[in-house]
């Protein structure tokens, strides 16, 4: 537990408010890339409420690959050195931008279990996004368990907040009824997506139970509230597909610094986990999933959500080897 006496004091309360996060989501517009309906949506198409997207990407650039991974080193060198390879932390951010860091934090875990984002890698995102002079930098996500314990045990929030992040925990008011589309219809979305001018994401590789993999593109479960969550289990393939359509960030960093093999999302114990290490940047969500998947002996073609959000024209399942560089610390 921090040292600092702790601004909340219980789990519908937030860390600190989040104001004034500069310019809304860029980008914005309607999708319409997956074809799933809602099962209660009864509007026809002259009345339903086209899609919101958070389209937060960058532009294309020329001799940069799209996917980096490293292995070795210490977890800041590893952050720094995709990122650069990928054309450097100000092709992402720029000065005076908001910039929302959305980790993994969904469980009541120390770092060794792999089961919430390395606070390490949190730390070097947000390091780096102070470096570019972002205006502000926001870390949040909508834990499973309690967000106080998931945010303290994990490491996350003392890492954030000494490198330079505003830490927010889900609270009453925080969260804003937008229309997802697809099988997600109407949802409450937490506000800080709506002021970033920026989204990056870093997610932990590890397994998962239902959809055998949880990585960048189901991470976005954790902006969405909690109220009704356990319903998406029942179409989860087609939920993080949809998910997908809707945010776009413009960074996607995957943790696979401790990878939980096996009794995931939450684990049971350290025989769960394995050292690999590793470290994924990619401004592709389908081809870091793709990546994130052979962590655990899968293939895109094992993980149907992958293959849906590629068939949506989301990313690619294979690229070509000049889109890819391995590098090793």
């Amino acid at each position: 537990m921090p040292d600092r006496e702790p601004k909340i004091t219980d789990r519908r309360a937030f860390l600190r408010h989040v104001g004034g996060l500069g310019l809304g989501i860029a980008g914005v517009g309607s999708l319409g890339a997956l074809t799933f309906q809602h099962e209660a949506d009864e509007a026809t198409p002259e009345t339903a409420t086209p899609p919101r997207v958070f389209d937060t990407r960058v532009p294309a650039q020329t001799g940069a690959p799209v996917l980096v991974t490293v292995s070795g080193g210490e977890r800041a060198a590893a952050v720094r050195r995709a990122v650069d390879e990928l054309g450097g932390i100000g092709r992402f951010v720029k000065s005076g931008e908001s910039v929302l860091v959305k980790p993994n934090v969904g469980w009541d875990r120390l770092p060794i279990h792999g089961a919430n984002t390395d606070p390490e890698v949190v730390a070097a995102v947000v390091a780096l996004c102070k470096e570019a002079g972002v205006s502000k930098i926001v870390v949040a996500d909508v834990s499973c368990n309690d967000a106080r314990r998931c945010f303290e045990r994990s490491g996350i929030w003392r890492a954030a907040e000494d490198a330079g992040a505003e830490v927010v925990l889900p609270a009453d008011g925080m969260f804003e009824e937008v229309e997802l589309g697809g099988v997600l219809g109407r949802w409450a979305v937490l506000k800080p997506v709506f002021e970033a001018t920026r989204i990056i994401n870093v997610p932990v590789a590890k397994h998962h139970g239902t959809s055998r993999l949880t990585a960048g593109m189901k991470n976005w479960y954790g902006v969405l509230s909690d109220e009704r969550r356990s319903n998406l289990h029942r179409k989860m393939d087609e939920g993080v597909a949809d998910l997908a359509a809707a945010f776009r960030p413009a960074l996607t960093i995957v943790d696979a610094n401790r990878v939980m093999v096996r009794n995931g999302p939450q684990g049971g114990g350290l025989s769960d986990v394995e050292e690999r290490k590793l470290l994924g940047a990619s401004t592709d969500p389908v081809a870091a999933d793709a990546w994130a998947a052979t962590l655990l002996g899968k293939t895109a073609a094992d993980i149907a959500y992958i293959g849906l959000a590629a068939q949506a024209g989301l990313g690619s399942l294979q690229l070509p080897d000049a889109d890819k560089r391995e590098l090793a610390l």
